[in-house]
C-alpha cells in the first residue's frame, strides 16, 4: 500500500540522559567457525549500541560487503521473530510518465520469485507458520516487513530475501496486480485523508517529484502506457533493478537465535542482493519553492462533513539536528492543551475542539510544520481570527525565546519512560529501526528519536523563523464551501477554490502583537518521583482475584510479578440499566463522556505528556473508565475524575459545540467504507439490543443542557462498578482505592441504589434458524465499490467449537486471499475469519469490489465448495502446521503490562472469567484431527442445519452488472459442489426478522465466581 504523508497531530517526547542508558559492550568479538566463512562478507561490526536500561535484548549492527545496513537483535524469550527491509526509493524517484510505478514494484515483489516461484509461496509460508506480512510505499522509501513463529525465522527470511535478489514480474500476474492497484486507488477516492494529501502534493511546483500522483491506477499503468508504447512490466523490472540496490537498504531482523547465529543467516541470504552503488536521492529544493506557493488559501470541500484547519509553513529537512529535536520543542509548546495554552483560548472562544502540531512527513531534503485545528460551527467563521492568534502564540515564543526549564522539563519526563521503556512487539520494532538505521550512527540507532542531550536554542530561533506569515499556506476544510468551489483535482475529484489572501489580512497576521490570555505552560505536577517496585506479597495470585465485594464495588486485583516496572493499570466499569434504555438514554451517556472528557483535558494533559494516560468511553452497559502508567501520581488523577464526575457541572456553550459535532458524526457514517457498513449491519441484525445510528440521530433532537445535567446523578443513583487494579500496587492499597470511590459516590449521591444481580446480565445474540439463508441489501451512494459479507453462524462458544472455529478459519485464510484478491482479483478488501459477540460465533468473508454483490457472492462460493476437496487433501505435515500456526498466535506472551491487564479485562466485563483460556483452549487445539475438521466443515457449509445470513452494501455511483457465473475461468479451488446453496430470503424489516427469530442463552462462566451487584431475597 502507498501512504500518504500523514500529518502528526501529537508528538511523544522519549529522550534520555546518558545515565539512564545502557551501552551494550563487546570488547572482543569472538567469531565461530562458521561465521568465519562469511567474515569476508562483512565490512564493519558495531557492538556498542546504546540501549535502555531495562532492554534485556542484545543488538549488534552490521555493515555488508554490499553495504546494506543491518541491525540484529536477539531474544531468546521470544516466540515471534520478525525482519524489516527498507529501500530509501519511494514514489518520488519512480518516472514521470509512470504514476504509481514505485507502488506497482512493492506489490509485484509478493508474487514470486525465481527460488520460489509461486506467487502465494511467501504468504502461504507465513501463514501457516503463525506470521503476517506488509509493505508501504513512501515518499522517499519503501519498507517491507514479516513476522513469524520464532523456530521458523529462516524459512521466512530466504523467502523475503528474495525479493531483492531475484523477483519475477510475471507477466500474468503484472496484469493482474493492475488490478489491485486500481482498486486500491478507488478504495481512496472517498477518503478525505488521501483526497486532501493530493491536493496538497497537486499545488506544490510542477516540476518536483512530491507533485506526483503517487498510488497509481489503472490509467496511469495501463491505459496511457499502451497509448505510448511503453512496456510497464519492463519499466518495473527497469525499476527494481536500477534502484532496488543494497548500498541504500537497511534490514533490522529479530529473533531467538544468538548474534552469532542471526548474523550467520543474515550474511548467508542478504549479502546476494547485488550492489549498484547508486546513492540515496535527495530533495534540497522544497516543493513549495516560489511566492506563488505562499499567502493562498483553499477551500476544500470534503466527503464527509467535517471542518479543519491546516495552518502549513515549509521547513527544512531536521534531521541531522536529531540530538537537539528543534521542532519537537516548538511542537510541544504550539500543541500544547493546559492552562495558557493556544488550545485552551480557542475552545473558550468556541472556535475549536482539539488542535495538534507538528512536522508532516517530508522526504530527505524537505518538510513542513503544520498547526491542525478542528473547528466548529462558529470557528469556520472566524478562520482568519484563528490563525491571528496562533501567530499571536508564535511571538510570545519568540518574545521569551527558548526557555531551557521547558526543553529540560520534557527532557527529564522523556529520560523517566527511556529508563522503564517496555518491550515493544518484534515487528513494529523492526519496521521502525529499519527505517531510520540510513538517519543516524549505528551505535545510536535505538535512542536517536528519543535522545535530544543538546540544548540548542539557536536551533530553535532558527526553526522559528520559518513560521512567519510570509510563508504561510492555509486550507480550510468544510461542506459549506460547496457552492463557491470552482475548481477539480484531477486525480480524486477534489473540488476547491483557491484564492490569494488579501494583503490587510497578511499585513494583520504580520503585526499580530501579543495576547495576554496565551502563556507558556505551568510546570507539570504530573511528573512522578517514585520508581520503586512494591514489596511483592507472600503469594501472588497467576491471574486476579475479587479482593473487594460490596452490592456497589467489585474489586478484581492483581500485583505485578512479571514486568516489575512503576507503572499501574485501573479500568473501572460503571454499569447503569440508564445507560441504553433508550435512544436517548443512550445520546445522553455519549454526551456527557464527550463532555466530561473536554472539560478535563486542560487539567489531565499534564499527566498525559508524562505517559499517565486515562480515557472515558461509552458503551451499552454504562461508561468504562481507564488509566495506565506511573503508579506514583496515578490515585491524585482518579480521585480529580471521580470527583470531577460527581460534581459535574454542563457547560452549555460546550454543550452546543458537542452536540452539533456528534449530529455529523452520525451523518457522517454514511461514508465510512462499503465494509464498515457490511460489518455494522451484521452487528444490527444479529445482537439483541442495538439502537440505530438513524435512531440514535432522531433523538438528538431532545438533548438539552438540563436533559444532560439531570442525567448524570440518575445514571450514578443506578449503578454498580467493576475495577480491575493490576501492576505495581499492592493489595491494601487496591482495597484503599476502591473504598474511597464507594464513599465518594455513596456520600455525593445519597439515594444511590445497587443493582440487582438480574440487572447485570448482558445482551444475547440473534439465532439464526436453522437450515436458512437471509439476505440483507443496504445501498450506498459515497463509494464506487460494493461490498459482500457472508456469514455462517455456528452457535456458542466453548473451548472445543472455538478451536474448530479458529482453525478451519487459519485454513481458509491464505486460499481465500490468494482466490478471491490475487487470482480472481475481485477486490482490494478481502477477509476471511472468525466473529464473536455475545457469546456466539461464526465465519465470514468479507469482500469490497466493484463487481455486483450477487456475482461476488457466487465467487464466495464457489471457493467455499473448493475446500471441500482442499481440506482432505493436505498433507499431515500442512495439517499439522496450520494447528502450529494457530497454537503460536494464541499462545504469544503479552510484550506489555498494559497488553496482559486487558487480556484480563476482557475476561471480566464478558463475565466469563477464563484467565488461562489460551492455555486451555490450545491443549484442545492439539488434539484436534483431520478428520473432525472436515466434519465441521461440512456442518457449517453443508447440514441441512446451516444458518447463513448475507449482507450486500450496493453502490449506487455506477450501474454494476451481475456479471455471468462463467466469466471466471476454472482453476484448482473451484468445484461444483460443497455449500449448501439454499435460496436466500431477503431481509426487508429489520424489526420483523429479529423478533421472528430466537435468541441464544448466555454461556455459563468458565470460573465458578458469584453474581456481582445486590442479591434479591430468594423465593
Amino acid at each position: 500500500m502507498v501512504l500518504p504523508h500523514i500529518f502528526k497531530s501529537r508528538i511523544f517526547y522519549i529522550p534520555t540522559h546518558s545515565f539512564f542508558v545502557y551501552r551494550c559492550k563487546s570488547s572482543s568479538i569472538k567469531v565461530s567457525k562458521s561465521n568465519m566463512v562469511h567474515h569476508n562478507l562483512i565490512e564493519k561490526r558495531y557492538d556498542n549500541i546504546t540501549k535502555s536500561p531495562n532492554d534485556k535484548r542484545e543488538y549488534r549492527g552490521l555493515l555488508l560487503s554490499n553495504k546494506m545496513r543491518v541491525l540484529l537483535i536477539s531474544d531468546p524469550t521470544t516466540d515471534k521473530s520478525a525482519a524489516a527491509l527498507n529501500v530509501n526509493i519511494g514514489y518520488l524517484s519512480e518516472p514521470d510518465d509512470l504514476p504509481g510505478l514505485a507502488h506497482f514494484c512493492e506489490h509485484m515483489l509478493f508474487l514470486g520469485t525465481e527460488k520460489y516461484p509461486k506467487k502465494n509461496d511467501y504468504n502461504k509460508y507465513l501463514s501457516q507458520n503463525g506470521g503476517t506480512y506488509n509493505a508501504s510505499t513512501y515518499m522517499d522509501h519503501t519498507l517491507y516487513y514479516f513476522d513469524v513463529h520464532a523456530e521458523k525465522l529462516k524459512g521466512a527470511l530466504d523467502r523475503f530475501a528474495q525479493f531483492f535478489i531475484a523477483p519475477l514480474f510475471t507477466e500474468a500476474l503484472t496484469e493482474l496486480e493492475l488490478n489491485a492497484i486500481h482498486m486500491e486507488c478507488k478504495k481512496n477516492l472517498a477518503n478525505d485523508t488521501w483526497r486532501l494529501d493530493q491536493l496538497d502534493r497537486s499545488s506544490a511546483d510542477p516540476n518536483h517529484p512530491f507533485s506526483k500522483f503517487a498510488t497509481g491506477n489503472k490509467e496511469t499503468l495501463d491505459i496511457i502506457p499502451k497509448q505510448k508504447g511503453i512496456n510497464v512490466r519492463e519499466k518495473l523490472l527497469e525499476f527494481h533493478n536500477k534502484f532496488y540496490s543494497s548500498n541504500i537498504m537497511a534490514l533490522s531482523v529479530f529473533g531467538k537465535e544468538s548474534l552469532d547465529e542471526l548474523e550467520q543467516m543474515v550474511v548467508e541470504l542478504f549479502s546476494q542482493v547485488k550492489n549498484k552503488d547508486i546513492t540515496v536521492p535527495t530533495w534540497p529544493e522544497h516543493p513549495f519553492n516560489s511566492k506563488q506557493h505562499f499567502q493562498n488559501r483553499w477551500y476544500i470541500v470534503p466527503i464527509k462533513d467535517i471542518r479543519n484547519l491546516y495552518i502549513i509553513f515549509p521547513i527544512p529537512d531536521l534531521r541531522k539536528h536529531y540530538k537537539s529535536a528543534p521542532a519537537h520543542y516548538i511542537s510541544h509548546l504550539l500543541g500544547h492543551e493546559g492552562e495558557g495554552s493556544l488550545l485552551s483560548l480557542l475552545k473558550a472562544k468556541g472556535w475549536c475542539n482539539s488542535l495538534g502540531s507538528g512536522k508532516r512527513l517530508g522526504a530527505r531534503g524537505f518538510s513542513f510544520f503544520a498547526v491542525f485545528v478542528d473547528l466548529t460551527e462558529e470557528g469556520i467563521q472566524h478562520v482568519d481570527d484563528i490563525v491571528l492568534l496562533t501567530f499571536q502564540y508564535i511571538n510570545m515564543l519568540n518574545e521569551h525565546g527558548p526557555v531551557e526549564w521547558i526543553y529540560n522539563e520534557y527532557r527529564d519526563i522523556a529520560n523517566i519512560n527511556f529508563r522503564f521503556k517496555e518491550k515493544g512487539y518484534p515487528c513494529d520494532y523492526v519496521s521502525g529501526i529499519a527505517q531510520i538505521l540510513y538517519d543516524y550512527p549505528m551505535e545510536e540507532i535505538l535512542i536517536a528519536e528519543h535522545l535530544f542531550p543538546l540544548w540548542k536554542p539557536d536551533l530553535i530561533t532558527w526553526v522559528m523563523e520559518y513560521l512567519k506569515p510570509e510563508n504561510v499556506r492555509i486550507h480550510v476544510v468544510a461542506k459549506l464551501y460547496e457552492n463557491i468551489a470552482d475548481e477539480t483535482e484531477k486525480w480524486y475529484g477534489v473540488k476547491f477554490k483557491k484564492e490569494k489572501i488579501p494583503q490587510n489580512i497578511i499585513s494583520k497576521w504580520i503585526n499580530a502583537g501579543l495576547n495576554s490570555d496565551l502563556q507558556l505552560p505551568p510546570k507539570n505536577e504530573f511528573i512522578p518521583e517514585k520508581f520503586d517496585i512494591k514489596p511483592a506479597a507472600s503469594t501472588i495470585s497467576k491471574f486476579p482475584v475479587i479482593i473487594e465485594d460490596t452490592p456497589l464495588i467489585r474489586l478484581w486485583f492483581k500485583q505485578d510479578d512479571e514486568f516489575l516496572i512503576p507503572r499501574a493499570n485501573l479500568f473501572i466499569d460503571f454499569v447503569s440499566p440508564l445507560a441504553y434504555m433508550d435512544p436517548l438514554s443512550c445520546n445522553l451517556t455519549y454526551i456527557f463522556v464527550l463532555l466530561f472528557r473536554d472539560a478535563l483535558n486542560e487539567y489531565a494533559y499534564a499527566a498525559d505528556i508524562v505517559g499517565l494516560k486515562w480515557e472515558l468511553t461509552n458503551s451499552k452497559y454504562g461508561m468504562t473508565l481507564g488509566i495506565v502508567g506511573y503508579d506514583d501520581k496515578l490515585h491524585v488523577l482518579l480521585n480529580k475524575i471521580i470527583d470531577k464526575m460527581i460534581n459535574f457541572k454542563v457547560d452549555p456553550k460546550r454543550f452546543e459545540i458537542w452536540k452539533e459535532n456528534y449530529i455529523r458524526s452520525l451523518k457522517n457514517y454514511k461514508a465510512e467504507q462499503p465494509y464498515q457498513h457490511a460489518v455494522y449491519y451484521l452487528a444490527v441484525l444479529l445482537s439483541e439490543q442495538i439502537w440505530m445510528k438513524d435512531e440514535l440521530l432522531n433523538a438528538t433532537s431532545h438533548l438539552t443542557v438540563e436533559r444532560v445535567q439531570n442525567f448524570i446523578p440518575q445514571f450514578l443513583s443506578k449503578i454498580h462498578m467493576e475495577c480491575l487494579m493490576h501492576g505495581n500496587i499492592t493489595m491494601s492499597e487496591a482495597i484503599e482505592t476502591a473504598k474511597s470511590i464507594e464513599s465518594k459516590l455513596s456520600n455525593a449521591v445519597p439515594h444511590i441504589v445497587p443493582l440487582l444481580s438480574r440487572q447485570l446480565i448482558l445482551h444475547r445474540e440473534i439465532k439464526l434458524e436453522d437450515g436458512c439463508h437471509f439476505l440483507f441489501e443496504v445501498k450506498t451512494k459515497f463509494h464506487s465499490n460494493s461490498c459482500t459479507q457472508v456469514y455462517y453462524q455456528t452457535g456458542l462458544q466453548s473451548t472445543e467449537s472455538n478451536m474448530l472455529l479458529e482453525l478451519l478459519a487459519q485454513i481458509l485464510s491464505e486460499p481465500c486471499f490468494t482466490t478471491l484478491r490475487t487470482k480472481e482479483q475481485l477486490g482490494y478488501i478481502v477477509f476471511s475469519g472468525v466473529r464473536r459477540t455475545n457469546d456466539a460465533q461464526g465465519l465470514r468473508i468479507i469482500v469490497q469490489s466493484d463487481r455486483h454483490p450477487k456475482y461476488v457472492e457466487q465467487r464466495i462460493n464457489a471457493f467455499l465448495n473448493s475446500m471441500l476437496q482442499y481440506i482432505p487433501s493436505m498433507t499431515k505435515e500442512e495439517f499439522n502446521a496450520h494447528k502450529e500456526s494457530l497454537a503460536i498466535r494464541r499462545l504469544e506472551k503479552p510484550k506489555q503490562m498494559t497488553t496482559l491487564s486487558a487480556i484480563f479485562w476482557s475476561e471480566i466485563i464478558s463475565q466469563q472469567y477464563n484467565f488461562d483460556r489460551a492455555n486451555i483452549e490450545v491443549a484442545y487445539l492439539k488434539t484436534i484431527t483431520q478428520e473432525q475438521i472436515l466434519k465441521f466443515y461440512k456442518e457449517i457449509f453443508q447440514s441441512d442445519n446451516q444458518r447463513k445470513l448475507s449482507v450486500h452494501v450496493l453502490s449506487t455511483l455506477k450501474d454494476v452488472k451481475l456479471e455471468d457465473e462463467n466469466v471466471m475461468e476454472s482453476n484448482e479451488y473451484i468445484s461444483s459442489d460443497g455449500t449448501n446453496n439454499i435460496e436466500p430470503k431477503k431481509i426487508d424489516d429489520i424489526i420483523s426478522f429479529k423478533i421472528s427469530q430466537c435468541l441464544y442463552p448466555l454461556l455459563k462462566p468458565f470460573s465458578d465466581i458469584p453474581r456481582k451487584g445486590a442479591h434479591s431475597s430468594k423465593l
